[in-house]
């Protein structure tokens, strides 16, 4: 159905306005020279914050899709990205406007429009959930890269307060953009209400009906994968072994993130503009970007161990030679690790959104994903320590060796994750 592909195109361009949170490590460099008693701990709180809110509106975007319009939440979605960017502005003296706008409210919607997104389209795709949620998240993951080349050569870390302005300009580019969307993408054209079993049958996912349901004989029991309800999800062992792996990994993620532009000033400070360190540390949005089809693809073809083992093996090596460059200051072993650490980062996102689909269903597929995604509740936290560790040792060893020990724990819970099954009586 080629028609059901127009939905991927808008649900691209939503994710990569709601993605602009990402920039945050650019743009917070010009944000901190405008004020010189902001430290980096403090600056680094505020992307902590934007991960925060945004597994919470996630988790809210789930649990009302089942009682609110999802144009209801995508208009919510706009204007809460245009409020905090707004807000943001009136930071001056204090960093409390900038958290509760950038921090709170930008962070929110993104996870509203997030969620809402990936649910309407995936339900045209049972076939293709890997792709199609790479391709998605790519929009999400290279905005990053985007808006943050734009907005560093509108507002270079000069010490001005333009940047206020393109605070301003971004906000209103995301209440247009995600508002718009909400014309277009519609939860009643979605396959899984449509009837399409063409489609349907190619899926890879399973449901609790009979014709559907994937069945092996063992004992005096039919082992059945189906759609599981939340609290059947958050009960079976192999989703707490995937929670603490995507926390540990999503920790490690976004660190780099957070810290890019800081990692990247102090191995090229003596060479490098600063449009060049942006565009360095833009890499690391581009390949999260372009990972994600690329991980989208590879689960669907050879399922979660060894998308994992792939995702895990790319961030050692990332971790490794970013620690290389950070002791020679080499900027060319900085741009090879930031590509490294940019595609490693860029294969957990689609591994969550096929995974949940894949192990436990599409019937609570919005509650179940927003479930998911509240890892980065706990994994933001390591945006804030990676800067308190350099506010400590002012150098950002500190960080990557924090990231290495993170990694390291992903391969030992790997060992436990396997796909669920119901057992149902005969």
């Amino acid at each position: 159905m080629l028609t059901r592909w127009k939905y991927v195109l808008v649900g691209l361009i939503t994710l990569a306005l709601s993605g602009i949170v990402y920039a945050w490590s650019v743009m917070s460099k010009t944000i901190g020279a405008s004020n010189e008693n902001w430290t980096s701990g403090d600056l680094s709180t505020t992307f902590t914050l934007v991960m925060i809110f945004f597994c919470l509106g996630c988790m809210l975007a789930g649990i009302l899709s089942t009682r609110m319009s999802y144009k209801i939440l995508l208009i919510a979605s706009a204007l809460l990205m245009f409020s905090g960017f707004y807000i943001s502005t009136y930071a001056s003296g204090s960093l409390l406007p900038m958290y509760m706008g950038f921090g709170a409210l930008c962070g929110l919607g993104a996870g509203i429009s997030y969620n809402i997104v990936l649910s309407i389209v995936n339900a045209w795709f049972p076939d293709k959930q890997g792709l199609v949620s790479g391709i998605l998240l790519m929009g999400f993951g290279i905005s990053g890269f985007l808006f943050g080349k734009i907005f560093i050569m509108i507002a270079p870390p000069d010490g001005s307060d333009i940047w206020r302005n393109v605070f301003k300009i971004f906000g209103i580019c995301c209440l247009i953009a995600i508002a718009v969307s909400a014309i277009f993408l519609n939860k009643k054209t979605a396959i899984a209400e449509s009837g399409d079993s063409s489609n349907r049958s190619k899926s890879n996912t399973n449901d609790c009906n009979a014709d559907n349901a994937s069945e092996l004989t063992n004992g005096n029991t039919a082992v059945n994968t189906c759609d599981f309800k939340p609290m059947e999800m958050l009960r079976n062992p192999s989703f707490i072994c995937y929670y603490l792996w995507a926390i540990v990994i999503s920790a490690a993620g976004l660190a780099l993130v957070s810290q890019g532009s800081g990692i990247a000033t102090q191995v090229g400070s003596a060479v490098l503009s600063d449009s060049s360190i942006a565009t360095i540390v833009g890499l690391i949005s581009i390949c999260n970007g372009v990972s994600r089809i690329f991980f989208g693809l590879l689960y669907d073809k050879r399922g979660h161990k060894l998308t994992m083992l792939c995702d895990m093996i790319l961030f050692c090596g990332a971790e490794l030679i970013l620690l290389i460059a950070i002791t020679n200051h080499d900027v060319i072993t900085l741009v090879i690790g930031f590509i490294l650490g940019g595609f490693a980062y860029g294969g957990i996102t689609p591994t969550n959104s096929a995974l949940i689909s894949d192990f436990y269903g599409r019937k609570n597929y919005p509650v179940n994903f927003s479930i998911i995604n509240t890892n980065l509740i706990i994994a933001s936290f390591a945006s804030t320590i990676a800067g308190r560790l350099f506010d400590a040792s002012h150098s950002y060893l500190s960080t990557i060796f924090m990231m290495l020990i993170l990694t390291i724990a992903g391969f030992v819970v790997t060992i436990f994750i396997h796909k669920p099954a119901k057992q149902l009586n005969k």
